[in-house]
């Protein structure tokens, strides 16, 4: 039997806010969650909180270090990955937040356990057959 929705709090039901933001719900139902570490999702977060219409925003290394707890390497590698999986532009100092892909971009095939030597768990072995079976 599937779950009835109802308002739990009817005086603080969410309204669009004056100034443009929003969170896509494809980041989850296409699995980009995925795709990315946690500081990474913190600066994404970040950036869409504070970015105009056309998704642009700037923000000193410095200020979203101290803002995310991060120290310089930490913010680079959440940028970086932000980059990398399409979800962000960055031209020191702009960033802009990118509209989703209709597809998401893939992730790098897993190593090969054969080549490797190493061995691959249940669940890298099933992301692996999946993100396969997904593809055209």
């Amino acid at each position: 039997m599937p779950i009835k929705k109802r308002v739990l709090c009817a005086h603080r039901l969410r309204k669009v806010p004056p100034q443009f933001s929003w969170v896509d719900q494809r980041l989850v139902r296409q699995r980009y969650i995925h795709r990315c570490d946690p500081p990474a999702w913190a600066l994404y977060l970040v950036l869409v909180t504070v970015a105009d219409a056309e998704g642009l925003s700037y923000y000193s290394d410095q200020s979203l270090e101290r803002m995310l707890r991060l120290d310089h390497a930490g913010l680079s590698a959440a940028r970086a990955q932000l980059c990398q999986h399409g979800l962000v532009a960055y031209k020191p100092p702009l960033y802009q937040v990118l509209a989703l892909e209709d597809s998401p971009p893939s992730t790098p095939p897993a190593q090969n356990a054969q080549r490797t030597g190493q061995s691959l768990s249940l669940k890298e072995v099933l992301h692996q057959i999946f993100e396969k079976g997904d593809q055209p």
